[in-house]
């Protein structure tokens, strides 16, 4: 019988966090937790999963929502009759401070690169990690990554996780090419003219995945397919011209692996992310019935397409920033960041986020030696601080003048 693990999760309100949730939820023999952390946003919700799960510590990155969250501790607890609640600790440090928990397993399931804090406190502890936060990878780049022992990290990303799941089936030497699938998003087809009226709303309706706000406008634009490209890169060490993406609608292969002899090895599972995280939980050990399976007794077209560069340039660029290494995926992932925010917050437009992270490479590049890797997390963060500064200034010229490059 396979040994429980004990798991900490981080991000625990969001749709990763909730789906790893539903899967210790249904195999508590495999899992416990011992910690979850999130924002804050949702007390309720937090107080719920904490006493759900019976962890021991819960984490509120934002300081002024622990206030709520423990209000919300007490009363869920008060109508349980359950007399004692779980520690809350608060502030920037409370996701990190989790991450270093003794547990056999983190799940990085928080948003942005903000997550890169507690990658790194994880890897440092000697802990699997389990990365949903792709983010912090980007960011932390080749320092991260030679921190992490072999086998350390585990994806959970659906490609990545297709990806160490067709590296099964041969050895590393005779692996020919990595394939990144990705689903071409809402506005697949659309020519680059028809691109620059689409509302936010509209990059809201994925066709197939059911996702949060960040990702899922990211996968509108393929920012998502350029961040994911690095990611694989960064994780099985492979130059990014051995990278191919190709558009696959139906999102049910979700990678593949091509061997040196001309065989394709292809993950296929139904476009849910409960398998990838129960694998990633459990690795290498598979969860059973993690999801639900295909039904082979009916028909399926699966179809596969090049991308359009010219229409969705993202991913060239993060082609380009895995090429240069050093912080240049740090100032991509900066730039979408802040280029994102304005999205949501009405004062940039779709095309704004890819124009101004080209805008933002270029002005940083006269500026800074992309190439240099930094070797401190606090030399990330003051570089990624810089391209945030820069994004921001140009996002400002845009919403002044409509060019994000003219300032």
């Amino acid at each position: 019988m396979t040994q429980q693990r004990t798991i900490v999760i981080l991000g625990s309100t969001g749709s990763i966090g909730t789906q790893a949730i539903d899967v210790v939820r249904r195999n508590r023999d495999r899992f416990s937790v011992r910690a979850i952390s999130a924002g804050g946003g949702q007390p309720a919700v937090l107080a719920q999963q904490a006493l759900d799960l019976g962890v021991e510590t819960v984490g509120v990155s934002r300081a002024t929502a622990a206030e709520d969250v423990i209000l919300h501790l007490k009363a869920e607890a008060s109508r349980r009759g359950v007399a004692a609640t779980p520690k809350v600790i608060a502030g920037p440090r409370a996701t990190a401070e989790l991450a270093a928990l003794p547990c056999d397993v983190v799940l990085n399931a928080v948003a942005g690169s903000v997550g890169l804090a507690a990658t790194v406190a994880c890897l440092r502890a000697g802990t699997s990690l389990a990365l949903a936060n792709k983010e912090s990878l980007v960011a932390g780049g080749s320092w991260v990554r030679d921190m992490a022992a072999p086998g350390q990290i585990v994806p959970v990303d659906s490609e990545h996780s297709a990806m160490a799941q067709c590296l099964r089936a041969g050895r590393r030497d005779e692996v020919a090419r990595f394939i990144l699938t990705a689903s071409g998003g809402p506005f697949r087809g659309r020519t680059r003219d028809q691109l620059a009226s689409v509302t936010l709303q509209e990059a809201m309706a994925h066709p197939t995945w059911a996702m949060g706000t960040s990702v899922t406008l990211n996968s509108a634009n393929l920012v998502n397919k350029g961040l994911e490209l690095i990611e694989a890169h960064l994780l099985f060490d492979v130059p990014p011209d051995d990278i191919e993406v190709v558009v696959h609608p139906q999102s049910t292969i979700h990678s593949m692996i091509e061997y040196a002899d001309g065989s394709t090895i292809a993950q296929a599972s139904p476009p849910d992310m409960r398998m990838p995280i129960a694998l990633a939980l459990g690795w290498p050990d598979r969860v059973a019935g993690a999801q639900p399976t295909f039904d082979w007794t009916r028909a399926h077209s699966w179809t596969f397409e090049p991308l359009d560069d010219i229409a969705f340039p993202a991913v060239g660029l993060a082609r380009q920033c895995a090429a240069i290494g050093g912080v240049a995926p740090a100032a991509y992932n900066a730039a979408n960041e802040q280029a994102q925010a304005a999205v949501i917050a009405g004062t940039a437009g779709y095309l704004d986020v890819v124009d101004t992270i080209g805008a933002t490479l270029d002005r940083l590049g006269a500026s800074h030696d992309l190439a240099r890797p930094r070797s401190s997390l606090e030399g990330i963060v003051a570089f990624e601080q810089d391209a945030r500064t820069a994004a921001d200034m140009l996002l400002a010229a845009l919403a002044k003048d409509g060019h994000p490059s003219s300032c």
